[in-house]
């Protein structure tokens, strides 16, 4: 689908989703369902319990800090609504660590296993759920489009057994590149550093390279399969770019020190997708709390067990709020000049000293 309609269909799902809330955290997504309370964590935890033990199957990708805290804002969303490890919830963590081959078989065991409902964390996890769990509902956290990874039939009605929360704003990417653009008219080229076998990362760098030529700016791929090469991969760009850019790609953010250290070292300003790697070394971003994403989720999972809704019948919610962040710290490591004018374009608390 082309890139147009996908934006339109989104916007469209929008207003259909009630915003969910994250108890004392700010939230920022949407919610599960027009036809669902504002605080549907609330209503689940309402019905009353048959003393069933709900068995769930968590498969992650990869371990780093954006998806981790995804899994725990999605485990906070059901201890909220009545479901409680060790007391009505069985939970099974199973992460991939990136290799491809596991993940298929982490969605072979769950389907075997028979759980009451299973999520995928990331695309590559939720494209092996939706493709081998045909009986209980699936859902999905921090994929960038599920339509173009063939998750779900339209982002509004989903369809099958299948939904779940994107972790890509419509803008995120183009406010980026405009960020860079005009603020640092020197780059007139950006390194991005990628595993364009993940879908998720397919996508990420094509809207990139676009955003980027609108300002004449000139995107440089360079590729690394899985988190061993990125350090390579990265060192390949040194002396190619004026700027680095690394997307959501669970390969390479699971190995982000070592693009970090090729920036700092080479005084090469490094862009992210998300706001962990903000922390870990990254000099700016437009992005959220994972936690948050992960939380929505957990709110769906809770009105499908509890509830007995129907993943067909619960839109795709995406990231409502967009925020920019700074890492003064990175600034200057990469030899970057931050004016008083870049601050003032986002609150203080969203910049790290």
């Amino acid at each position: 689908m082309k890139r147009r309609t996908m934006m339109a269909m989104v916007m469209a799902a929008a207003l259909t989703i009630v915003g969910a809330g994250c108890g004392a955290k700010n939230d920022s997504t949407t919610g599960s369902g027009a036809e669902a309370s504002a605080k549907p964590a609330e209503s689940a935890s309402a019905k009353p319990d048959s003393g069933k033990k709900y068995k769930i199957g968590i498969s992650q990708i990869v371990e780093h800090p954006s998806l981790d805290a995804t899994r725990q804002g999605f485990l906070a969303a059901l201890k909220d609504a009545g479901l409680v490890e060790k007391e009505n919830l069985e939970v099974d963590v199973q992460i991939a660590q990136g290799d491809m081959n596991t993940n298929t078989t982490i969605a072979q065991k769950f389907a075997g296993d028979k759980k009451d409902l299973v999520l995928g964390i990331a695309t590559p996890s939720a494209q092996a759920l939706a493709q081998t769990v045909k009986e209980a509902p699936v859902l999905f956290t921090a994929v960038t489009d599920p339509l173009g990874a063939k998750l779900v039939a339209s982002l509004e009605k989903p369809g099958g057994n299948i939904t779940g929360v994107m972790d890509t704003h419509p803008d995120e990417i183009t406010k980026l590149m405009d960020f860079i653009a005009t603020q640092y008219p020197n780059v007139k080229t950006v390194g991005a550093v990628a595993n364009e076998g993940e879908q998720n990362s397919q996508i990420a760098v094509k809207r990139a390279e676009e955003a980027l030529a609108k300002h004449g700016i000139k995107l440089v791929r360079a590729a690394a399969a899985n988190s061993s090469e990125v350090k390579q991969a990265a060192e390949s760009l040194v002396g190619k770019v004026d700027a680095i850019y690394v997307n959501k790609d669970n390969t390479v953010v699971a190995a982000f020190e070592s693009v970090v250290q090729v920036a700092d070292k080479n005084k090469i300003p490094l862009f992210a997708g998300d706001i962990d790697s903000v922390k870990r070394g990254a000099f700016a971003t437009f992005g959220y709390e994972y936690y948050d994403i992960g939380y929505t989720t957990g709110k769906m999972a809770a009105e499908i067990l509890k509830n007995g809704k129907k993943p067909a019948d619960i839109p795709v919610a995406f990231p409502e709020k967009l925020d920019l962040y700074l890492s003064l710290k990175a600034a200057k490591n990469q030899g970057l000049e931050v004016t008083d004018a870049v601050k003032a374009l986002t609150d203080k608390k969203n910049i790290i000293e």
